[in-house]
């Protein structure tokens, strides 16, 4: 007999297996994580660093907005100073300017060790904790965020979004804080949805994020 908990895991496996079947949203979540793919392979120092400062944007904000953000600026992120980083951020009504203008000029005279981290035979989970530890503005959230982005797949970005649906379908507990160790403990969970759907943890999110919100984004 199947207990009410693996009812619910169940419910979830299949909604993720229909949504692999439909063509449209797998084509356009296979072309993300080719995308993402090229941002590894190539190793371009000024991509790498301009997808950490969308990542570090997004922190507490929301992911249409980062996009929005992330786009005026540019390449500006690349040269302004924190003052004048702050005043962009301000001018295109970002949620947190002179904080987040701190980070990203605190990240770009990290950006070198950041290279050099994602060149080394670190396993992901290594090389995210290495970004969390190292690079303001990033906990392990927004590491794996970053990861992901840049063609590392095997790691799990655990927003609200990812947590309620979990939560709805009896695999965790919400927990009130999201500590270190519940991080990990959730990532196990996700881990076996993972394997159970045959997908990296970066191609579920995709279909967890679209089966939450209707959208495909970074």
């Amino acid at each position: 007999m199947v207990s009410v908990g693996e009812g619910l895991r169940n419910e979830l496996i299949q909604k993720i297996e229909r949504l692999k079947a439909y063509t449209t949203i797998s084509k356009q979540i296979q072309i993300k994580i080719e995308t993402f793919s090229q941002i590894r392979h190539k190793k371009d120092p000024e991509e790498l660093f301009l997808e950490l400062c969308f990542c570090i944007l997004t922190a507490n904000y929301t992911s249409e907005g980062g996009i929005r953000v992330h786009g005026e600026i540019g390449n500006d992120f690349l040269t302004l100073e924190e003052t004048q980083l702050a005043k962009r951020l301000t001018e295109v009504r970002y949620r947190f300017p002179n904080l987040r203008a701190k980070y990203i000029v605190k990240a770009r005279e990290e950006r070198t060790r950041v290279v050099e981290a994602i060149g080394q035979k670190w396993t992901q989970i290594e090389l995210r904790n290495f970004l969390a530890q190292e690079i303001y503005g990033l906990g392990l959230k927004e590491a794996s965020h970053y990861l992901r982005n840049i063609g590392f797949f095997e790691v799990a970005i655990l927003d609200f979004h990812i947590i309620d649906i979990l939560e709805r379908h009896g695999i965790i507990k919400k927990p009130k804080t999201l500590t270190k160790s519940k991080y990990l403990s959730i990532e196990k969970k996700l881990d076996q949805i993972s394997k159970m759907t045959k997908l990296t943890q970066g191609e579920l999110d995709f279909y967890l994020w679209y089966m939450e919100t209707g959208k495909i984004l970074k």
